[in-house]
């Protein structure tokens, strides 16, 4: 086995790069999350971040209006799915299990949410950072 190759704790062969470079992926005050955030302070929306005393620990609470707000990374969460993964090309069971899990447990915390009387608002990361006014506008249209 070449050098530059290494078995992961799932058991998939991986490059050292790709390694290095997954485990610098955040899932927590990523930059569209912060993004997100100044601009609601700056609307004079007081939330709460990664609240854990609701399912999914949104990573926006606006706790007075029950609103959940989760902020998405396209290939984690399964942007385009049907489409996207036809283009997985390495470790593709591992992949297509794992983002299918991450979908369904999605759609069961908003859900859960739905139940206890929480709004649940989902953006793409791309769309902060490309339509970022849609979608604080978006929050507001809610919170009225």
């Amino acid at each position: 086995m070449p050098s530059n190759i290494i078995t992961t704790k799932h058991g998939f062969q991986t490059t050292k790069n790709r390694s290095i470079h997954m485990k610098k992926i955040k899932s927590k005050n990523t930059k569209p999350e912060i993004i997100f955030r100044k601009m609601l302070w700056s609307h004079g929306i007081r939330y709460r971040i990664n609240y854990k005393k609701i399912p999914g620990a949104p990573d926006i609470a606006i706790v007075k209006h029950k609103v959940a707000i989760f902020i998405d990374g396209t290939f984690w969460h399964g942007y385009n799915w049907e489409e996207k993964k036809q283009r997985i090309s390495s470790n593709r069971s591992y992949w297509i299990a794992k983002i299918e899990k991450n979908i369904a447990r999605d759609k069961s915390i908003n859900f859960q949410l739905n139940e206890l009387g929480w709004t649940v608002l989902r953006f793409w990361d791309f769309e902060i950072n490309k339509k970022l006014n849609y979608c604080i506008d978006k929050v507001l249209e809610t919170l009225k």
